[in-house]
């Protein structure tokens, strides 16, 4: 599985981030962290594609890889982020949507088997909750889930697994500060 993207479309992706003041460096310190998060509950090469849409899916958008990586982790983390989980009420893909949201994204609920389409009808899904939420992020991805108990429960699990990335996050940041410390003593 890889992901089809021309260096020319990338180049312009980035230049408009960039622009934007989006700090890469933080996004793609994101990927490593989720990819061990994922392979904690799925094998490695399913981890790295689905880290790196992740990160390739959040991009020109107002969402860090990390944004939707959570949501995944809470919603199919329990079923090794398959791609055909179908939940007891009917949601679909890793990402878990309802078929008439995937719909109202433009996708069918046979795409949300494709990681890929299920990873852009999630990003679409929580750009279309954080306009209900008034722009807070954190409650946007509570409505992803719903309302109600079920959606409270789902906001102290999505907290978990957001503490456990950002844990593999600083260990990242710790071992490559060691390693530049390291190379720094040594004689040249």
């Amino acid at each position: 599985m890889q992901v089809a993207v021309s260096d020319t479309e990338l180049d312009r992706e980035i230049r408009r981030v960039m622009e934007k003041g989006i700090n890469l460096e933080e996004r793609q310190s994101q990927v490593p962290a989720i990819a061990a998060a994922f392979a904690r509950r799925t094998d490695v090469q399913r981890a790295r594609w689905l880290a790196a849409l992740c990160y390739l899916k959040t991009l020109g958008t107002p969402f860090m890889p990390i944004d939707i990586a959570e949501i995944a982790l809470v919603e199919t983390g329990g079923h090794g982020l398959s791609g055909v989980a179908v939940s007891r009420k009917g949601a679909l893909g890793v990402w878990q949507l309802m078929p008439d949201r995937a719909m109202s994204h433009g996708y069918s609920p046979t795409e949300m088997k494709n990681d890929e389409k299920c990873a852009e009808a999630a990003v679409r899904e929580l750009s279309s909750k954080l306009i209900m939420a008034d722009g807070n992020l954190v409650k946007a991805k509570k409505f992803y889930c719903g309302i109600g108990p079920a959606a409270d429960a789902y906001q102290t699990k999505r907290r978990l697994i957001r503490k456990e990335i950002l844990a593999d996050i600083a260990k990242g940041a710790q071992q490559r500060a060691e390693e530049v410390r390291t190379r720094s003593e040594r004689p040249s």
